[in-house]
């Protein structure tokens, strides 16, 4: 039987013909693509298991929960995991401008996401109550702060190192990949469960350590040539200076706009867990969503980062309004017909046709914002997107804090409604 070379396996996963086929991206990185393409492609697969395990909207509500956190610890989880790695990158960025192969910053950052969970780990095995949860919102600061600096050398490398019309189709591999992971996952924790293992939460946090770890090693291996390093300066003032895109470049900032209405997806998520917890079913909410957040990805994100690849513009309309749609049937039911919500079925369909759409709005805007620029000011435009948007993210987050006064289902509402917003915005976009 012959055996496949890395040539081979990159014609077949890439869908391309000419393994050396290379846009934007210079002659002496054109010459390993098939190799790098399989390296990052195993290093997202094993981080984009190491992210699902550790969902802020799943996993971490759970684990908070079963060490007695008080539920307002539970409210920043998801501000905290998604701002906390944004905001700092105005300033990240200008460090990693100064480094001319970029990729053991990434790593770096892996090794440090392990050890936060470790720690985490630790923490709910020692402490309980209000001090556990401090002390896991400290871990999840830190763990978002590496975040940040690997969401700025990852796309950074990306476009070094992978051509145009393929960085989306790579990222739909291993989020799809990841998804089956995730998928069989679950389903091995479902069955624990009806063994009488309860303690699930454990396992998928020890497995997530060591995920981060091996995408850390893969990740190292990756051939990157020296990079642009101009215009790097030191300085948190020179770093605001970078602002200035916003009304200067008028494509990045209506990207911006779209992106932070785009924010839907991410933002309802929660609270179709919590919907589904208030209708007290009999069967474990953990692993029936990690089960179906895997599935989700298995079988969208590949159809997504082709079509990414296409126009990553039409993705984002396309995701956006099936957001906006999920959520108004949600609420429709959940006020009209209030009983069909305990259907066992309903709320983890909804869910998964959510989790569809939000990988939609991840690859489209990913590829979009990586295709947009090339050299230092993809960067540019990585860590100021990042630093706005984590701005808004805990502006559009603190709405959570008002369940007191709004229903589940009416909060659900108003997240999706702003998908409309976000898919009229992208319509207007050019492509990238």
């Amino acid at each position: 039987m012959k055996k496949l070379s890395k040539e081979d396996i990159y014609q077949r996963l890439s869908n391309t013909e000419d393994a050396r086929a290379c846009k934007a991206i210079d002659e002496a990185a054109c010459k390993v693509v098939p190799g790098n393409f399989i390296t990052l492609l195993v290093s997202q697969l094993f981080s984009k298991f190491a992210d699902a395990l550790l969902n802020p909207k799943v996993t971490l509500p759970w684990l908070l929960h079963s060490i007695n956190v008080p539920s307002s610890f539970i409210a920043w989880l998801v501000p905290i995991r998604e701002s906390g790695s944004m905001l700092p990158q105005l300033a990240i960025a200008n460090v990693i401008r100064q480094l001319k192969v970029r990729k053991w910053v990434w790593v770096v950052g892996a090794i440090v996401q392990a050890l936060c969970i470790v720690a985490m780990l630790i923490t709910a095995l020692t402490l309980t109550g209000s001090s556990a949860g401090y002390a896991i919102l400290t871990l999840l600061v830190v763990f978002s702060l590496a975040r940040g600096f690997n969401s700025i050398a990852a796309k950074d490398v990306l476009g070094k190192v992978i051509p145009k019309q393929q960085r989306g189709n790579i990222s739909g591999l291993a989020a799809s990949f990841a998804g089956f992971a995730t998928l069989t996952f679950g389903l091995g924790l479902w069955y624990l469960q009806t063994l009488g293992y309860e303690n699930g939460v454990y396992v998928a946090l020890m497995l997530a350590a060591l995920m981060w770890i091996f995408a850390a090693l893969s990740y190292s291996r990756i051939k990157e040539y020296e990079g642009a390093t101009e215009g790097a300066k030191n300085g948190l003032l020179h770093a605001f200076k970078k602002l200035k895109l916003l009304y200067e470049d008028k494509q990045f900032a209506h990207f911006i706009v779209t992106r932070a209405l785009l924010l839907c997806s991410a933002l309802s998520a929660p609270f179709y867990i919590v919907l589904a917890s208030e209708q007290a079913f009999d069967f474990s909410l953990l692993a029936t969503f990690m089960a179906l957040s895997g599935l989700a990805s298995l079988v969208s994100a590949p159809i997504w980062g082709r079509l990414s690849d296409l126009s990553s513009r039409r993705v984002l309309i396309f995701a956006a309004m099936l957001v906006t749609l999920n959520g108004l049937a949600v609420y429709l039911i959940s006020h009209f017909s209030p009983a069909t919500l305990r259907e066992f079925w309903l709320l983890p369909l909804c869910y998964f046709l959510l989790t569809v759409a939000h990988q939609g709005v991840r690859l489209g805007r990913k590829t979009y914002l990586v295709d947009m620029a090339e050299g230092n000011k993809r960067t540019d435009y990585v860590s100021v997107s990042n630093t706005v948007i984590g701005l808004i993210l805990l502006a559009l987050g603190s709405v959570g804090l008002l369940n007191a006064y709004l229903s589940t289902a009416e909060l659900i509402l108003f997240y999706s409604v702003l998908g409309i917003a976000g898919a009229i915005s992208a319509w207007f976009l050019p492509d990238a």
